[in-house]
This record gives structure tokens, sequence and C-alpha cells, in this order.
């Protein structure tokens, strides 16, 4: 996709509708539907555009709510910095809500960001089959219509799971009256995201005739797997990823390290069935989640080793996205998943008893400048297609058949085959195999949420945190603040400052 794919998008987010009364005149210097959507080029860089908020969205916000929001990982406090706290109140499930909102600034970010995609997309959808356009092809029209409806189920399924009620856009924004919708229910928006998703399926490309980094008929296919098994749906699951396993053309990687994309190479391999994009260089187009995963204070001579800079600096923030104790037991001896996902650094300066912290290594990509890094950021990959068969086989009372693709899983990580048979152990080895598979890849939260474990995993979790703290990384004399692990609800509230700009919510 390189730098066409993430071009900056040239519209606004609500852009007016073509008119078609004649005496309507759009003055040919103002950029806008009317005068922007005219051939197949204009529609591909609308799709370009449409693709953009997905690198602020994990870059900056996506693993705050959905991966330090979980028992995979915590927020290292640095006492000499300050508390920030709408990013530690989401790891200490504290998020002040009230009436339904937040005022959390974490989620009022990527409800915007999601909201910015669909609105993208939304344009694309309401024009693209107008009169008077002429493509390349029916396949070349179907594939940007594809990926504009592969986006726009991919940003509501983000919502609903993080929310559960939204308002649910699916024309442009013209007007105020427009904008403020009433909150559609869970179940009216699956049924659109499946809607979406099973469109997108069908139009897009397959992986091996696709450009790299732009949505597939895999991607769809999973997107719409991955809604039917928080629905519960397991036989609808089923066929879907028996599909993309049979025909579209994924593998494992033969080592787990190179699952993951290098700053500048090995991007999009055959494993990848959708990431993130993001390019090193000053194109303005880079990354930088490493830095917010590191451990700090750092100093130059204790990151350097890890990001192999020519310009190293050292950090002093807090530390986010710290793996626990209890995810780093979660791995079985001989693992080998867990050296390549985690590394420990020693911080000289930190003020914590035991000054060694663990971080996420598999992210830790040597690069060129500090702070400015290319590494793209997995969403779906094809081991997540066999332990989503698997699971939809499984709760089906095929554990037998479950077994054989968990056990592909398992077997590049260097473990023996599971030995779990009945139905209830094959529930759990799937759950924890997930864990530290899909470790720092944004999936714990959702998968505490759809299997009803939130209290169950999290209360325990807390307790342990509280009576422990040094184990969680607090400094010397430091606990958790007392509303800490006290809001343990499966959505979040909807943002304050967009319910002040409507009655729905």
């Amino acid at each position: 996709m390189k730098t066409k794919l993430i071009a900056t998008w040239l519209l606004g987010v609500a852009l007016t509708g073509c008119q078609k009364d004649f005496l309507t005149i759009v003055p040919q210097t103002a950029l806008s539907s009317a005068t922007f959507f005219k051939t197949e080029s204009d529609f591909l860089q609308a799709v370009n555009g449409t693709y953009v908020p997905l690198r602020s969205s994990f870059n900056d916000r996506a693993w705050v709510l959905e991966e330090m929001h979980s028992d995979n990982t915590y927020y290292a406090r640095n006492t000499l910095y300050g508390a920030v706290d709408p990013t530690e109140n989401v790891a200490d499930f504290a998020v002040p809500t009230s009436g339904g909102v937040t005022a959390n600034d974490n989620v009022l970010q990527q409800y915007r960001l999601d909201y910015l995609i669909i609105s993208r997309a939304n344009q694309i959808l309401a024009l693209i089959d107008g009169a008077g356009i002429t493509f390349s092809s029916d396949a070349s029209k179907g594939n940007l219509k594809g990926q504009a409806l592969f986006l726009r189920a991919f940003a509501y399924f983000d919502l609903v799971r993080l929310f559960g009620k939204v308002p649910l856009h699916l024309t442009p924004v013209v007007g105020r009256e427009d904008a403020a919708l009433p909150l559609s229910t869970t179940d009216q928006i699956y049924a659109q995201i499946e809607k979406d998703a099973l469109a997108a399926s069908t139009l897009l490309l397959n992986k091996l005739n696709q450009e790299p980094g732009r949505a597939t008929s895999g991607a769809a296919k999973t997107l719409l797997a991955n809604l039917y098994i928080t629905q519960k749906k397991w036989a609808l699951a089923e066929p879907l990823m028996k599909s993309v396993i049979t025909n579209d053309g994924y593998v494992l990687m033969p080592d787990y390290n190179q699952a993951f994309s290098f700053s500048a190479s090995n991007k999009n391999n055959q494993e990848s069935v959708f990431e993130v994009q993001y390019l090193e260089g000053s194109a303005g187009y880079s990354g930088s989640f490493i830095y917010r995963f590191i451990p700090s204070p750092i100093t130059i001579a204790e990151l350097n080793p890890i990001t192999g800079t020519s310009n190293t600096q050292p950090t002093s923030q807090e530390s986010n996205n710290i793996p626990t104790p209890d995810l780093i037991a979660a791995y079985e001896t001989g693992d080998k998943r867990k050296d390549i996902s985690i590394g420990y650094v020693t911080l000289s300066q930190s003020l914590r008893v035991n000054q060694t912290y663990p971080y996420i290594k598999k992210y830790a990509r040597t690069h060129a400048l500090h702070g400015n890094t290319g590494t793209n950021w997995p969403v779906y990959r094809y081991a997540e297609v066999l332990l989503f068969l698997a699971e939809s086989l499984n709760e089906q009372g095929k554990a037998g058949e479950a077994a054989t693709y968990i056990n592909q899983v398992r077997a590049r990580a260097g473990l023996a085959a599971t030995t779990a048979s009945s139905q209830a152990d094959m529930r759990e080895a799937i759950f924890k195999e997930r864990r530290v598979e899909l470790a720092f890849e944004n999936k714990r939260w959702f998968d505490l949420t759809r299997t009803g474990r939130v209290k169950e995993i999290i209360s325990a979790y807390g307790a342990r945190v509280k009576a422990n703290p040094d184990a969680y990384y607090f400094p010397k004399g430091a606990i958790p603040p007392p509303n800490a692990f006290t809001v343990l609800d499966d959505y979040y509230g909807l943002p304050a400052v967009e319910s002040a700009l409507t009655p729905n919510f």
C-alpha cells in the first residue's frame, strides 16, 4: 500500500451531497463531493483516506482501551513525572462514568476516529454507484466499494464492542439534524456489520491479487467470523474460516518472530490477514507505539540496545502497556513465543525496588531515528483464523476436530499437542491459547467481554494488584488508588463531549 494508501484525505467529515437543482452553483474553487468524485482516481484517493484514521487509532488509543484494560498489561507509575489520569484510569478499571457517559479522553478520541472512518466510507458508498463515472473494470469498482464496506464494518465492530449502543450513520451527514441520531441497539449494529462485511467479502480481491496493505476478501471473512463468534453463531463462523484456510493463500510463518513486521521489511507477509500500515521516514506516516510502551525513565544506554537508533534519546514519561506477571506466568514451559513477545530492561533511575521491567519485545524492531518507526500493527493474523475455527468447532461439540487447528498454532510455538478432549477443557485451552498467541494485539479485553468473564477474571486480578503493588510496577511505597478495580462494566460510557451535542445519549 505504501505511501499511496496512506495519503492524506482531502475531504472533510461531512461533505454535502450532489445537488440536482441546476440553480445550485458550486464554486469551482471549492472541494466538495459535487466537484471531487468524478473519476476512478478520485474514488481511489477517497478509499486511501478512509484507511488513514487507523494509524492514529492503533498508535495512540486502541491498545489503551482494548489491551491495557485487561489483565495482560498494566500502567507503571513514574511519580517524578505525574499521573496521566485518562490512561491510568483505564488500566485501573476506574474510568469515571456517570449517566452512561465519561469524560475520559481515550474514549473520546477512539470514538471520533472510528466515526471518521465511517463518515469517509459513507461518502464513497453514497456516490460510487452514481451515473457518469467510468471505472477501468467492474472488478476495480467492486474492489474500491468492498474496501469502503470493510472499513465501515470494521469501525462499527470496534464501536459496538466498546460501547454496546452507538448512532448508526449509513449516509453522509449534511446538516446538524443528521448528526444527532438516536442510539441503535447492539443487534441493529451487528446486523449492519454483517451486511457490510458479507458484501465486502464478495467484492474484495484475495491476498494474491490485492495490493499489499489493503483489505482482502480473507480479511472481510475473518471480520465476519469474528462478529459471528461474538454473537455465538458458531455454525456460521465455521465455513467462513474453512474458506479462508482452503482458498485464501495464508500460512503460518515458520518462526513466530516472523509473523510481525519489521520497521522496513516483512510487511503484509503470508500470515498477515490485515494490518495497519506505517512507514518509517520523513513522509509523516511513521508510528511510535513502541516508545509509548517502553518502561521509563530510561537512559540512552538502556534504550539504545532495544531501538538501535542513531539519535537515541532518554524518556521520562509514565510507562504504558507493561506485560503483567499474570500474562508472563500464562506461558507454558518451552513456549517459544514468550521470549519473542517479552523482553526485559533494567532502569537505573527507577524508584521501584526491583528496577527490572518487562516490555513488549515483539514490536521493538530496530530502526533509524528515535520516535520514528515503520512497524505495522497486526489486526488479524492467520493464527487467529485457526483459533477462530477451533473455537467455532468446539462450541458445536467437535472438540476432536478443533484440536487439529489449535495444535497447528501450538506446534509452531514448540509445544506438544493439547491434552484437552472434552468441550469444557477445549474451551479453556483455546481461551488460554488466544491469550499468549495474540498477546499485545488488542484481543484480550474483547475476549473477556464476549465470554462473560470480566468480573471473574478482573476482580481476581485487581485483588492481586492491591495485595502486591511492587509486583505490578508501583514505586516503593506507592499503592493503587482507592477507586481501582471498581468499574468492571463490559462497555465504556459514551464520550461526554459528544453527549453535549446530542439529546440521544
